[in-house]
């Protein structure tokens, strides 16, 4: 989609993934900092001085979704009573999700259907909402990251760097690496680098919570305009990095207890490349988690295993995209989780009853009963393919790319 062409859909995307590897498709290598497209050289040739990369298939949709459910534009606007719901909201859900719960007799990838949270105590949420400093965050988190950062430019190292150094002062014991890659676009071959924090690694097991950390390049045709992205994806950036802190001694003291569950942990992602360049297509967009996914299927899980892969690792995948302004909404758009929406809406209900959500008129505000049909494009879509999933779903806002 080309810069300021509107489309109404929000993304907080919860997909659960299936062990059918059915659809499975070859993706690309990858790209560093933009130069000038050259229209004689073909999409396989070589750019900036390097070896030719042949491009694979890019990624393609199955045609029974409908091409008008498109990735969303958002825009600069910050609404922070809006945000410190969705932020204790995020900080309950990560508690609840990956909490003990009674597991069934099956195989290690099929416990993912069957696993039941711990409900929180009252003062346990308390205790959780009480942690999360939104000021805090908005100082040492979101502000380091309201800067021009298009994959290959300094604004987009600096802000990696700074989601990697403040992870490392965590306590809870963050394994981190980088995956990094290059892979051609309209402006030739770009670097590109994911960050994957996880917490217990050798969990089989993992919740996932994932958001983009790049922001959309704007060509010398449109005069010097620079993007920021704060609901796109700064705030969300900046809201997994204060969770991270706010339960970090409850972190540490899970990985620390007699009582924990070593197969079941937490992720962390943040995704480079997922604006487009020039245009909003299959091949010009989602550079990360493209390359991610399909890393991540052809990666064995458990180390050694000839059987499963790091994909199947993932119980669920929460994604969160075009968060931080006024009135947040979202749909449920993936009925095979539908179980998990409803725990959001219980934690939302829950939260309003105990005075926590500021400016939160109704019990049911954020998180609609209301199931969509479709799909939006984000960076769940090429671990939704690799999953063979088959129902989608996704939230709503208004808001749009703006410039600075």
């Amino acid at each position: 989609m080309e810069p300021f062409e509107l489309e109404g859909t929000l993304k907080g995307h919860l997909v659960q993934l299936s062990r059918n590897e059915q659809g499975h498709l070859q993706l690309g290598q990858a790209a560093q900092s933009p130069v000038q497209p050259d229209p004689s050289e073909p999409p396989g040739g070589a750019a900036a001085g390097r070896s030719p990369v042949p491009p694979r298939p890019p990624l393609s949709l199955p045609p029974s979704f409908p091409p008008s459910l498109r990735r969303c534009l958002p825009s600069a606007e910050l609404g922070m009573a809006g945000l410190a719901g969705a932020l204790c909201l995020a900080a309950a859900a990560a508690c609840l999700l990956p909490a003990q719960g009674r597991e069934s007799d099956a195989g290690w990838t099929q416990q993912k259907y069957s696993h039941q949270p711990s409900i929180l105590h009252p003062d346990a949420i308390q205790n959780v909402a009480e942690e999360t400093d939104v000021a805090e965050m908005w100082e040492n988190d979101l502000r380091p990251i309201l800067i021009e950062r298009y994959p290959g430019s300094p604004g987009n190292h600096a802000v990696r760097q700074h989601i990697k150094q403040r992870l490392q002062r965590l306590q809870a014991g963050w394994e981190i690496e980088e995956d990094t890659f290059q892979k051609y676009t309209p402006y030739g071959y770009q670097m590109f680098s994911n960050i994957i924090s996880t917490l217990n690694p050798s969990a089989k097991r993992h919740l996932v919570l994932a958001c983009h950390y790049d922001s959309k390049f704007f060509g010398p045709q449109w005069h010097g305009r620079v993007f920021v992205g704060a609901t796109d994806s700064a705030v969300p950036c900046a809201m997994m990095l204060e969770l991270a802190r706010a339960l970090d001694n409850k972190l540490q003291s899970i990985q620390t207890s007699s009582t924990s569950r070593p197969d079941l942990s937490l992720q962390l992602i943040f995704f480079d490349g997922e604006e487009a360049f020039v245009r909003w297509s299959p091949s010009d967009s989602l550079y990360g988690s493209q390359h991610l996914a399909q890393k991540m299927v052809s990666t064995p899980h458990p180390p050694g295993s000839t059987t499963t892969n790091q994909l199947q690792g993932m119980d669920l995948l929460v994604l969160l995209d075009l968060i931080g302004a006024p009135n947040p909404v979202f749909p449920n758009y993936f009925p095979n989780t539908s179980r998990w929406f409803q725990r959001l809406q219980a934690i939302e209900q829950k939260l309003h009853s105990m005075n926590l959500l500021k400016n939160h008129l109704d019990e049911t505000q954020y998180f609609l009963n209301n199931v969509h049909r479709g799909l939006v494009e984000d960076d769940h879509v090429p671990f939704l393919l690799r999953a063979y999933l088959p129902q989608v779903a996704t939230s709503k806002s208004n808001v749009t790319h703006a410039e600075s």
